[in-house]
């Protein structure tokens, strides 16, 4: 009788160590992926849900300023972050001993002259009043612009921190209205033509495709936003397969279908 239950506890005890194995190697991999509030970690949510389908688990971190996320990311309480545009991460690393890189594009989000009285920007009139951001970066993108329009032109070496006085010609004599960034749209009916950021243009309804006539184009290195990764994980397999997963057409049609145009796909 003892012989034959320990024959028979000697048959089962591999079937439980193996099982425990299979289960250990079948557990998933957490990653943590960082994102600001509002359509970038709508975004990120939306991956997320992708990816577990997919076997792989993404722990979504929602931040409320620009700064914390790289600031995570870089010394590893992220894995990942999905917010910012290429000069905006350039710039952290300018002033950083800690380096992070793109690893993907993820979203478009592009910065428009919107009107609610002209269907054209070559439709505005002499002397027409532009209402642009007040603050450094946004108002320098804004110019910029406004010079992609051919509506007036900057000094050679224009950047994302040129001002009005670094306007050389202005043809139709435009004068330029600087106002706080949010409060843009609230102008509208009061100027001629606003230059405003996609997400301000979401969070007052406005439509790209209705009252914006003249957007980014879709490769300016300001309307393309990036997944970014510490320097030594550009190469990850698990990165890389989340990234693959964000530029999946499931991601594609979750931005159609919420955004309608307002955040699109930079993939």
């Amino acid at each position: 009788m003892f012989n034959k239950k320990f024959a028979k506890l000697l048959y089962i005890l591999p079937i439980i160590f193996g099982l425990a194995a299979c289960g250990e190697t079948e557990k998933s991999e957490v990653i943590k992926v960082g994102a600001t509030v509002g359509p970038h970690a709508e975004v990120v949510e939306a991956v997320a849900e992708e990816a577990a389908k997919q076997g792989l688990q993404v722990e979504v971190v929602i931040f409320s300023d620009y700064i914390t996320p790289n600031a995570a990311l870089a010394d590893g309480s992220l894995d990942l972050n999905s917010y910012q545009h290429l000069p905006f991460l350039n710039n952290f690393n300018k002033n950083s001993d800690q380096k992070i890189v793109s690893i993907g594009h993820s979203i478009l989000m592009r910065m428009g002259i919107y009107s609610n009285k002209y269907k054209s920007v070559t439709d505005l009139p002499e002397n027409a009043r532009i209402s642009i951001p007040n603050d450094p970066t946004n108002g320098g993108r804004a110019l910029l612009l406004l010079a992609d329009a051919g509506l007036i032109t900057l000094k050679p070496d224009a950047d994302s921190k040129t001002t009005v006085y670094d306007v050389v010609e202005n043809p139709k004599n435009f004068e330029f209205v600087e106002v706080e960034a949010a409060q843009l749209p609230r102008t509208l009916d009061d100027v001629d033509a606003s230059v405003i950021t996609m997400n301000y243009v979401m969070s007052a309804g406005l439509s790209p495709k209705e009252q914006g006539i003249y957007l980014e184009a879709k490769d300016a290195e300001f309307a393309v936003m990036n997944i970014a990764a510490r320097v030594e994980d550009k190469d990850n397999a698990t990165y890389k397969k989340f990234v693959e997963i964000f530029q999946s057409e499931a991601t594609r049609q979750f931005l159609e279908k919420t955004y309608k145009g307002t955040i699109e796909a930079a993939f």
